[in-house]
């Protein structure tokens, strides 16, 4: 059955200070993110590689290094990221023995993902892992009561109309985002021109934004 959610989530970003203490939190946030996504039967299996690549930063990078978390949703395909700003240890996939006590964390990764991968840019690099969903490919979030709405409201602001503008795709999203700006802008003269506080309203819903999609640290 396909979940209810949709189908092509907004990416969950999380920054944080690459620390052990960290981790319990990245997995309850984790499994908090993959309930609303209609994905519990990946929480194990995510939980792992969250802890997996942050431990590499820990153990490889140093403890205390700036890292960033983001996990992507893309119908059939679950990305998790890991980016830390050391270009020079590269993650590997040892052969341990069953005595050893290190090198098993990229390969218990390799284990329960499809692939994984490390790019490198010239001030981080960025540590990656794909699982299959077994959702439809992303441009069936057309189902989406929400983005049957949002889709709606940028065709009425794009360009030539919404059936010109591509669904999915990079030319399709930066056409999406400049209609969103626009859209957001006539929202903020609509309510200056009623008397209210614009900035109070953005406020209170980027509060609403990430109650639905953040699980509050505990």
């Amino acid at each position: 059955m396909i979940p209810t959610a949709c189908l092509a989530q907004p990416p969950w970003v999380v920054e944080f200070a690459a620390v052990e203490e960290e981790v319990a939190a990245l997995r309850r946030q984790v499994r908090a993110h993959l309930g609303a996504w209609g994905l519990r039967d990946l929480v194990d299996e995510v939980q792992l590689c969250v802890s997996e690549l942050v431990a590499n930063v820990i153990t490889h990078v140093g403890a205390g290094t700036p890292t960033t978390l983001a996990v992507h949703l893309n119908g059939a395909c679950l990305r998790i990221e890991v980016h830390d700003p050391d270009t020079r240890a590269l993650p590997t996939l040892l052969a341990a023995d069953d005595e050893s006590e290190g090198g098993r964390g990229m390969a218990l990764v390799g284990a329960v993902t499809d692939r994984w991968g490390v790019r490198l840019g010239p001030d981080r690099k960025v540590t990656w892992c794909e699982l299959a969903t077994g959702l439809p490919e992303v441009m069936d979030h057309r189902g989406c009561l929400r983005m049957i709405r949002v889709e709606a409201v940028i065709g009425l602001y794009g360009a030539h109309g919404a059936e010109h503008i591509p669904q999915c795709g990079r030319l399709g999203v930066a056409l999406g985002e400049e209609a969103v700006i626009s859209v957001i802008t006539d929202l903020l003269h609509w309510l200056s021109a009623h008397g209210r506080d614009a900035d109070d309203v953005l406020d209170r819903a980027q509060v609403r934004f990430e109650a639905e999609v953040f699980e509050p640290r505990r």
